[in-house]
């Protein structure tokens, strides 16, 4: 059977197929669709986790009972499961584990472009990497006859495009579940120091026994073609460029298995062309392996090692001309990326803003409230960083600090691992304010629950974690719920909560305007006769507010009706529908 998947549903497909029977992961662009298509198959279990490190624990403790595994993750998250990931590579696996991780050359919705072959090079795994939804089906299914095979987790890396372009899957038989069973070994999988040292010798065999299969796996393949000249050492998606360009008129040694990289392989591909260059996102891993083993190629010095790559991108470097530039005939504006209409997070920005209060923010759709015009936030590192950091800065600025400083993060991401800052918070007793925007759901990567929505990723009742009685649990006294759609009661409290000489919280409290069961109110009008284009609603950035003819207009299309524009304007300027 063929069907057209992306590549992130043909991971998913090729996993199940493949028989497994757990998977385990915290969402994050552009990973998340292999967890949410793999939650249809009600035969399967599936869960959100409260993020990647969990998520691989618990993958690999369903590994250790015997049962096919897997977790995903985007490539930051990958830096939060490190900790168990360099370990699982000394205790190796019981059924075969799968560790799906999906970089994003580009930042196309990430703070960083790391590259995460580095992790499986230093944590010495396997990494398979895709460059179609065929392939990504294949791979997927591969990775767990190499992790029972090896006795190791495997890595199946993604990228953006791979992820999310569509190609056609020729699926292949689905395989029962497979159940090892489970069997204590305490030399294998206890890894006190005693039993470690006798492991780490079983990780550089098991490397080597690896290299020699990719040299003549089948993921690897060489291309010939029609000019034996040049010849072009790539993978993932960049293969597909280097195909688009040059057709088949160049030999190509196309990697599957981008670690352990084979050398033998490599060499007699060289051996095979007079002009040998690597093709490869991001950082020189290939290029670096090839002058390692004494193969000269040109890579770098024609490819950048920032940003995405394109069919322009390799017919530039190899100066083909400008045949892959779409030119229009007038310039297109640029569209910044905004909080949508209604958002909750606007207002308590808007009162941030307006207080010259010094933010710390986090990761999540609220991070665009750094944008212009509310310009409120300072800072933005990574998960959890707002909470952990307010409490450095302040204790290093003292009661300057406290009295003008607070942090933002949103609800998933406070248990993703915003709440061990809080903790440290009050166990230390820094006088810092940490504001929760709970907007009821995962939104920054598109409509995912967590631990504080109650419900699973299949949509059945689950374990609900309130977050009033959970920072009041771990000892922060002074909790206070506010409305971010009124502007009053939020301006008081944060004032309030600021001034006291204790740690504090605020939780703005408000769903997610895109949440299919939040039902917007009747769109405001702006009554032209009152209005007097002082522009004041102007500052708050809402995209259904513009400013035309003197006037300020709402677009009936955008506006939920919040009421937020309401409370700005002093000349009562704009007006139910109703009158």
């Amino acid at each position: 059977m063929k069907k057209l998947l992306i590549g992130n549903e043909a991971v998913a497909r090729g996993l199940y197929d493949a028989g497994c029977s757990f998977i385990s992961s915290y969402p994050g662009t552009p990973s998340t669709e292999i967890t949410e298509k793999f939650a249809l198959f009600d035969d399967a279990y599936c869960e959100w986790a409260p993020n990647e490190k969990v998520a691989t624990e618990a993958a690999f403790g369903a590994s250790l009972n015997g049962k096919r595994a897997a977790c995903c993750m985007k490539h930051v998250g990958l830096n939060v499961a490190a900790d168990p990931l360099f370990t699982m590579s000394y205790t190796g696996v019981n059924g075969g584990m799968v560790i799906c991780v999906a970089d994003d050359p580009g930042m196309h919705s990430s703070q960083n472009e790391q590259d995460s072959r580095h992790y499986a090079i230093a944590a010495k795994v396997p990494m398979l990497e895709p460059s179609d939804s065929q392939e990504s089906y294949d791979f997927a299914r591969l990775a767990f006859e190499i992790s029972e095979e090896f006795d190791t987790p495997v890595f199946i890396k993604m990228c953006t495009r791979v992820a999310h372009s569509q190609s056609i899957v020729e699926l292949g038989e689905k395989l029962d579940k497979v159940d090892r069973g489970y069997e204590k070994n305490p030399q294998k999988y206890i890894m006190a120091p005693a039993n470690a040292i006798r492991r780490h010798p079983f990780v550089e065999d098991r490397t080597k026994a690896l290299a020699e299969y990719a040299e003549t796996s089948p993921v690897n393949r060489v291309e010939k073609g029609t000019d034996g000249k040049k010849g072009i050492i790539t993978s993932s998606t960049s293969y597909q460029y280097i195909k688009e360009v040059f057709g088949d008129s160049v030999s190509v040694l196309k990697l599957g298995m981008v670690n352990p990289l084979p050398t033998k392989l490599i060499k007699d591909f060289a051996a095979s062309v007079e002009e040998l260059y690597v093709v490869e996102e991001l950082d020189p891993i290939i290029e670096a392996h090839c002058r390692n083993i004494g193969v000269d190629v040109v890579g770098k010095e024609k490819f950048s090692v920032t940003g995405e790559f394109s069919q322009k991108t390799v017919a530039k470097a190899f100066e083909l001309g400008d045949n892959y530039s779409v030119k229009l005939d007038e310039n297109i504006p640029v569209r910044p990326p905004m909080m949508c209409a209604g958002c909750p997070h606007r207002g308590m920005f808007y009162v941030l803003s307006k207080n010259k209060l010094t933010v710390l923010g986090d990761i999540g759709c609220y991070t665009l409230g750094s944008a212009a015009p509310l310009n409120a936030l300072d800072m933005t590192l990574c998960m959890g960083a707002s909470v952990s950091g307010i409490h450095g800065f302040n204790v290093a600025g003292g009661e300057d600090s406290e009295k003008k400083t607070v942090c933002v993060i949103g609800d998933s991401t406070f248990m993703h691992s915003g709440v061990t800052g809080l903790i440290n918070i009050a166990y230390n007793q820094s006088n810092s304010t940490v504001i929760i925007l709970d907007n009821s759901i995962t939104g920054m990567t598109g409509h995912q629950q967590n631990p504080t929505t109650g419900y699973s990723i299949k949509g059945d009742p689950a374990g609900k974690v309130c977050l009033e009685d959970l920072c009041r649990s771990i000892g922060i006294n002074s909790v206070r719920v506010v409305d971010p759609y009124n502007l009053e009661e939020c301006e008081r409290v944060v004032k309030e909560e600021i001034a006291k000489e204790e740690p504090s919280v605020i939780i703005s409290r408000r769903p997610c305007v895109l949440l299919k069961y939040v039902k917007p109110k009747k769109p405001l009008v702006v009554n032209k006769d009152k209005c007097r284009g002082c522009k004041r609603c102007m500052k708050f950035g809402c995209p259904a507010i513009s400013f035309r003819n003197k006037h300020a207009a709402v677009d009936p299309t955008l506006c939920v009706g919040c009421g937020v524009c309401e409370q700005l304007c002093p000349f009562d300027a704009f007006e139910s529908e109703e009158g």
